[in-house]
């Protein structure tokens, strides 16, 4: 079987030689090359053909941004994208991921040897799954551009206090969670998100989809009422739960040891949901890798819920949907593009086409 070939982008000589040792240290990759910035990578993808490239987002020269962009429109490959945990390093990243970029890793901000030593399977799950993906459809708007839909011009048809939207995402996720949003009005019931992220990414990503949907968006908090017409992000630090207040959803974060090596994970959202809300559930699972939350929405559907699962042409990594699918877990199994149409019908007693 042929290695991974991977290019090394990075103005750190030290990032450079670390990342290099990581992926060479694999049996399944190989770092063919480093390049110091995206005029040097421009010609060693050239000459070297690489399966994947590792890009920093800040270097000189050209910035990883504007070369991912172009990578993007002249030769289409799998980028993962290596971040700073600052406030432009998130925003930075988030714009890379709408551009095409499969995936990222975040650099440590202290002792970046030991940190990068730590993050090695991190890096190399990412590697392969960017590897083995469907490439994202880049959003070559500005993010600027994007407004929120008129709340005035859409009907009261969906909203329920008795009703919850639980999703669950990782590789490829942040996208597809836009598309599914961006789909809704701003009369659906409460919804919560688990998409893989590293802490401090979160709030950026969930204040970018509030400036692009119907619904409002936020980062969850502990305690906080689910309403209509919200989705709750988990905090890249913590597990989101929901649990039962009464009458009322209430959200739940827990810094409580990582399941299926995820914090947040999705399987522990599921879970609540099967335990707290039952038949008022609707569970969707979107790309990413491994098998995360599959056996909890299993568990979901036996409780009564009912689960949408993407399909494998529109995922960019069918892990976690195929896992899903694989323990009995789905009722339909649809286009990414059908998603949101799909929870509208359910929501609204229209039969389906798509049934399990």
């Amino acid at each position: 079987m042929d290695k991974i070939k991977v290019l090394v982008v990075d103005d750190s000589a030290l990032i450079r030689k670390l990342m290099s040792e990581i992926v060479n240290a694999q049996s399944d990759m190989v770092a063919v090359g480093a390049a110091p910035d995206p005029l040097v990578a421009r010609d060693m993808i050239k000459a070297l053909a690489p399966d994947v490239l590792t890009l920093d987002i800040e270097m000189p020269r050209m910035d990883g941004l504007e070369f991912l962009e172009k990578l993007m429109r002249l030769r289409p490959m799998p980028v993962v994208m290596v971040s700073t945990l600052t406030e432009r390093g998130t925003e930075a990243t988030m714009r890379a991921l709408e551009l095409g970029a499969v995936d990222f890793v975040a650099k440590p901000k202290l002792d970046i040897q030991k940190g990068i030593a730590d993050y090695a399977q991190d890096i190399t799950d990412k590697i392969r799954a960017a590897a083995r993906s469907r490439l994202p459809i880049a959003r070559h708007l500005p993010a600027a551009a994007a407004q929120r839909p008129s709340r005035a011009a859409l009907g009261n048809r969906t909203a329920s206090t008795e009703k919850l939207i639980l999703i669950g995402a990782s590789t490829g996720g942040t996208e597809a969670i836009r598309t599914v949003l961006e789909g809704l009005p701003a009369d659906m019931p409460g919804i919560l998100i688990t998409q893989h992220m590293p802490a401090g990414f979160t709030r950026s990503f969930a204040e970018r989809l509030n400036k692009s949907c119907a619904l409002a968006v936020k980062e969850a908090e502990d305690g906080e009422r689910v309403l209509p017409g919200h989705a709750y992000i988990a905090p890249g630090s913590h597990h989101l739960v929901v649990r039962k207040s009464g009458a009322n959803y209430i959200t739940g974060l827990s810094d409580g040891p990582p399941v299926n090596r995820h914090r947040p994970s999705v399987e522990v959202l599921f879970r609540s949901g099967a335990e707290v809300g039952g038949a008022n559930v609707i569970g969707v699972m979107l790309t990413g890798m491994g098998k995360d939350g599959a056996q909890a929405m299993r568990e979901m559907r036996d409780a009564g819920a009912w689960n949408v699962v993407q399909d494998e042409a529109s995922c960019v990594v069918f892990g976690m949907p195929r896992e899903a699918i694989a323990a009995g877990a789905a009722n339909e199994v649809v286009p990414l593009q059908e998603v949101a149409g799909r929870l509208l019908a359910r929501l609204r007693g229209i039969g389906t086409m798509h049934r399990v």
